[in-house]
Order: structure tokens, then C-alpha cells, then sequence
């Protein structure tokens, strides 16, 4: 049985999700950024129990399937771009849907009416927050970044930058 969880973005929240399952006597098959695939069936007590312990620590369990669909496009977004060492080869429309098995512009039209930006606006505000932490890290320079994570110049990314900017002003003014 599979179930999918919100906001489970690191390697610490899989491990908490996985320990709170075994303290249900589940056993975790696979244990992935918001997706967990149990064994067992999982009976309303248990879920309901489940939900109210994954809340404590900022975790949600989700019913909805558009609800979980959105977080399987955001989560494999996060692990491309922050999980991975490289970044794929083909266009980013074309990775989301070869991955989820949707038709992009279906992707795209739920994510912008439920998220309020489009899936490219997403992928570039997590592209600027990779650029930040490497940055942090120190290990490459601006140049070396910015091929890392595929953009044509520093000017670009530097461009990029400014309009994640506006969209995260943008998304606190709504």
C-alpha cells in the first residue's frame, strides 16, 4: 500500500516517517521524498493515528489525489534539482512527464490552479536556492554553477535570480 506524505523533503523527515510507521508495526518497503509503500493495509484507526503523529512534526498525510499528485510533481522537482549531481539531459516538461506518466499540459494546468505559479516558475525558485547553497558551500564559482545547473551564462542565472525574486515577493503579497 502506498501513501503519500507532504512535506517530506530530506533525508531527515524518511527517517522519522519510516520510524513512525514501525512504531505502528509497519514494514516499509520503500521509503521515498513523499511516498511511503507499506506491506500491510493500513485500517482507519491506524491512519488517523498516523496522521495526527506526522502533523507533530510538520508532516501531512494526503487523501486527495490532485493534493498528491502536486506533491509528486514538487518532490521529483526537489530531488532533480537538489538530490541529484546531475541535472537530466532532456527538457524539464519532458523529465516530469516521463516520470509521472502524465501529459505535461496536464501537470502544468494543476500545479499553476492549485500552486498559483507555474511548474517553471517552481523549478527556477528551487535552481536559485541550489545556486545559494553551492554558493555557501563555496566549492564552485558563479561560472561553474551555472553550467552545473544548466544555464546558458552567469548573466542568465543572474537574470533567473531577479525573477525569483519577483515571484517570491509575488506569492507572499497573495
Amino acid at each position: 500500500m502506498k501513501l503519500y506524505i507532504k512535506f517530506m523533503v530530506s533525508l531527515r523527515c524518511k527517517m522519522m516517517v519510516k520510524e513512525e510507521l514501525e512504531k505502528l508495526s509497519f514494514q516499509c518497503v520503500i521509503v521515498e521524498l513523499g511516498m511511503v509503500e507499506i506491506l500491510q493495509d493500513i485500517n482507519p484507526e491506524q491512519r488517523n493515528l498516523l496522521k495526527i503523529n506526522l502533523e507533530k512534526s510538520g508532516l501531512e498525510l494526503l487523501d486527495d489525489k490532485r493534493a498528491i499528485l502536486i506533491e509528486k510533481i514538487k518532490n521529483v522537482i526537489v530531488e532533480m534539482i537538489h538530490h541529484s549531481d546531475e541535472l537530466p539531459k532532456v527538457n524539464f516538461s519532458e523529465f516530469l512527464s516521463e516520470r509521472l506518466n502524465y501529459d505535461y499540459t496536464y501537470l502544468s494546468n494543476i500545479f499553476s490552479e492549485v500552486k498559483g505559479i507555474t511548474i517553471q516558475q517552481y523549478i527556477i525558485i528551487h535552481k536559485i536556492e541550489r545556486v545559494k547553497e553551492l554558493l555557501l558551500y563555496d566549492e564552485l564559482n558563479l561560472t561553474e554553477i551555472s553550467y552545473k545547473l544548466h544555464y546558458s551564462s552567469v548573466a542568465h542565472l543572474s537574470n533567473q535570480f531577479k525573477k525569483s525574486q519577483d515571484f517570491l515577493l509575488h506569492s507572499t503579497n497573495n
